[in-house]
């Protein structure tokens, strides 16, 4: 692997084949310590709410049973859904985990539903009206991580203090979540894999609008790409057509000059080689020298050789 491009792991925490919730959980934990075993940076769990096949809907709770079973690789949330929370929980919870598990911790946070209508409803009753009020909800956020929160006046603070904070990014799929991050001075991650949006453009806007913050002093960046990986090519493309993604096309590991604009989700399928080929096209094109790995495959070993062979080869 080129030295300059960092890998990490964006886990899903999907149910494949007839496995159960528990199963996906468990299979959780075995990832995340094989990836941390083969170098990746970074395992990061999304969070979802009541979705058939998707298992994780609460990432500090499985980050924390994570933590004690691994020892060094960071752990993030990919991400949490801020407008369903409040932000005094959210920085309590990750305050937690940045205690047990020192300089290990990751805060990414979104302004997505995760889950349908009416079970966004059931929790936390208007979510478009919380979407408004998200950069109320980042501020309050940012100023309980940097210790000067005040509610009516009155000092709050989100304890435990660690002595290592939780870093925080913004996660989204286009410029007004790359806004909010600029603004705020945090980290951002663009989701390439479910983003018809210009990457390239998008985190040119976050870098341009970027606001030093107490904790960041630069922008800083991640992409998330969906990729499978197999020894072969035709093996590769074998298990990409494994699992339907309707209306989504594959992404050339060929260089193109077309990949540069908005087309539809992107899958990166290849062996080794040509897939680190096209991440590091993808790097000199967005600016960015580090990719959240999505593996969207029917079979949890595949999954597993998938990011091995991406690391090892």
């Amino acid at each position: 692997m080129n030295s300059q491009l960092k890998l990490s792991v964006l886990d899903l925490v999907p149910r494949l084949g007839e496995s159960s919730f528990e199963e996906a959980l468990q299979q959780a934990v075995i990832l995340a310590q094989k990836v941390e075993a083969w170098g990746y940076g970074r395992y990061w769990a999304a969070e979802h709410h009541d979705l058939e096949h998707l298992s994780c809907a609460s990432p500090e709770i499985l980050l924390s049973h994570i933590g004690a079973r691994t020892t060094s690789i960071r752990l993030g949330s990919g991400a949490v859904l801020l407008p369903h929370y409040s932000p005094l929980k959210v920085a309590e919870n990750f305050r937690m985990l940045a205690a047990l598990y020192p300089g290990r911790i990751d805060l990414g946070i979104g302004r997505a539903p995760g889950g349908s209508a009416h079970t966004s409803l059931a929790l936390s009753g208007n979510f478009l009206g919380h979407v408004a009020d998200l950069p109320q909800r980042i501020r309050a956020l940012t100023e309980l991580l940097e210790d000067r929160y005040r509610y009516e006046d009155v000092p709050v603070a989100a304890k435990p203090v660690s002595a290592t904070p939780p870093v925080m990014w913004m996660l989204g799929t286009n410029t007004k979540s790359a806004g909010y991050a600029a603004e705020f001075g945090t980290g951002y991650v663009f989701g390439q894999f479910m983003s018809d949006m210009d990457g390239a453009e998008v985190l040119h806007s976050y870098r341009e609008a970027f606001e030093p913050s107490a904790h960041l002093q630069e922008p800083c960046t991640m992409v998330a790409v969906s990729v499978v990986c197999a020894e072969t090519e035709e093996q590769a493309k074998q298990l990409a057509t494994q699992i339907p993604r309707p209306g989504q096309r594959t992404m050339p590991t060929e260089p193109s000059g077309s990949d540069s604009s908005g087309s539809s989700q992107r899958l990166i399928i290849g062996t080794p080689a040509s897939v680190r080929n096209r991440l590091q096209h993808m790097a000199e094109q967005y600016g960015c020298d580090e990719f959240l790995i999505v593996t969207p495959v029917s079979d949890y070993n595949a999954r597993l050789e998938s990011y091995r062979l991406l690391m090892e080869q």
